[in-house]
């Protein structure tokens, strides 16, 4: 197929003036030479009106071509839980959980917005900016900081409330990791915290993760065995204790991403 480009580059960028007809010209090369010109006109208009031909084509071909599939984006917000306080880099819950991911099979991007020290406030103030790029799905795992600063149990449960809020706004999926609080401040403080979690799932209808230290001691009767998963400071989980951790997550993790793939074939 001969281009538009290179038919207009064959006729002449200008008309030729050549002398007059000679008088003893006859009726029949008038005629032929109006042809030429009328033919030549006619090339020329074809021409113009192959552009928008061809550049509707190109749009048709553009819109048929299948787009190439992105990796679901998963934003992991908390804090040093989720960040990987005392862990190489690869060790941490988020580049853990991601190659779990993938091995299930999920082309998936996940993003660490865990920040070391951080409260359910703190995780509030950084919602808008974390969301602001766009967002497939959120794991929050907030409220451990709360607890070891003893904050009043209200002041979590309205955070975590704004937080589920404004992710609900974007339109993001949420799995909601909870948080079991230690029984040395009191029985009425534990019970007003530990149901933070449930009663707020069941409001926003998000996706529920039971606390996330819990899968260091399913099964154990001696508690003490929790020590070999975590740091020295008893605080944060060691690599194997991550590893456990992710094992139990995962299935949770799959079904949010499931649900967000389906939320977004709806849109």
């Amino acid at each position: 197929m001969v281009s538009p480009a290179s038919t207009l580059r064959e006729i002449p960028r200008r008309i030729v003036t050549g002398p007059a007809l000679p008088a003893s010209s006859s009726c029949t090369s008038l005629r032929e030479s109006t042809v030429v010109f009328v033919s030549a006109c006619s090339v020329i208009a074809r021409s113009a009106l192959c552009v928008p031909v061809v550049s509707a084509l190109s749009a048709l071909f553009l819109l048929a071509a299948p787009l190439e599939a992105q990796p679901q984006k998963l934003i992991a917000l908390g804090d040093s839980l989720t960040q990987g306080y005392g862990l190489a880099e690869g060790d941490g819950f988020v580049p853990q959980l991601e190659a779990w991911l993938r091995a299930k099979g999920y082309d998936v991007q996940l993003v660490n917005a865990g920040v070391s020290g951080d409260t359910s406030q703190g995780g509030l103030s950084r919602l808008e900016w974390t969301l602001s790029e766009g967002a497939d799905a959120m794991i929050v795992t907030l409220g451990g900081n709360d607890l070891l600063r003893g904050l009043d149990p209200a002041l979590t449960r309205r955070n975590l409330d704004a937080i589920l809020s404004g992710a609900a706004a974007k339109n993001v999926p949420v799995l909601l990791v909870a948080m079991e609080a230690p029984g040395n401040y009191g029985p009425q403080y534990r019970e007003d915290f530990d149901k933070i979690y449930p009663e707020l799932a069941e409001k926003h209808g998000v996706l529920l993760g039971e606390s996330f230290l819990k899968p260091l001691v399913r099964g154990e009767t001696n508690l003490s065995v929790m020590r070999d998963y975590m740091q020295g400071d008893g605080i944060h989980p060691n690599r194997e204790g991550v590893t456990k951790i992710v094992d139990a997550m995962g299935p949770k993790v799959a079904e949010l991403l499931d649900l967000a793939r389906a939320r977004s074939a709806t849109k």
